[in-house]
């Protein structure tokens, strides 16, 4: 295993369109386990694998209750709305007011390629949303009502 370098803002891997996963092999599970070690580095919740400059859709979550790789993702159902502070790996320093589901349902494969469903609230339902966001090119200033200060995220 191995960290990564994560690509910030500027950088063309973070507007092109992630290609799906084809192939579930060791070169894939390399990256699975190379993208979890450089966010737990990083201190991240989340990853997506254009942030490791590797167009492919592939993420990593996780907001404290454990590992969630995901390959080939796809929100599949959203409820509700909340506003709350977000930030990003590759904006470092930046943070921002944005608007996601409460709720979200996701579909995607496993590193071995099974499907698999994941949902979550709050927290992990914004994660979900903002690494599925990162494979279609967007990022989170896009979405963001605002941005914030320093002093306000501290007061």
């Amino acid at each position: 295993m191995a960290l990564r370098t994560i690509v910030t803002e500027g950088d063309e891997c973070l507007r092109k369109q992630a290609k799906p996963v084809t192939n579930f092999d060791e070169k894939l599970w390399t990256l699975l386990d190379d993208m979890a070690d450089t966010m737990y580095e990083a201190n991240g919740v989340g990853l997506a694998a254009p942030q490791v400059s590797v167009l492919r859709q592939v993420v990593v979550i996780d907001v404290g209750d454990g590992l969630i790789e995901l390959v080939n993702p796809e929100v599949i159902a959203q409820a509700g709305s909340v506003e709350d502070t977000e930030g990003c790996l590759s904006f470092p320093g930046q943070w921002g007011i944005v608007a996601r589901p409460e709720k979200a349902a996701v579909k995607a494969q496993d590193r071995h390629g099974k499907e698999i469903v994941v949902e979550g609230e709050g927290l992990l339902a914004r994660a979900l949303c903002h690494e599925i966001d990162h494979l279609k090119g967007v990022v989170f200033k896009d979405l963001v009502i605002r941005m914030c200060t320093e002093e306000e995220l501290n007061g």
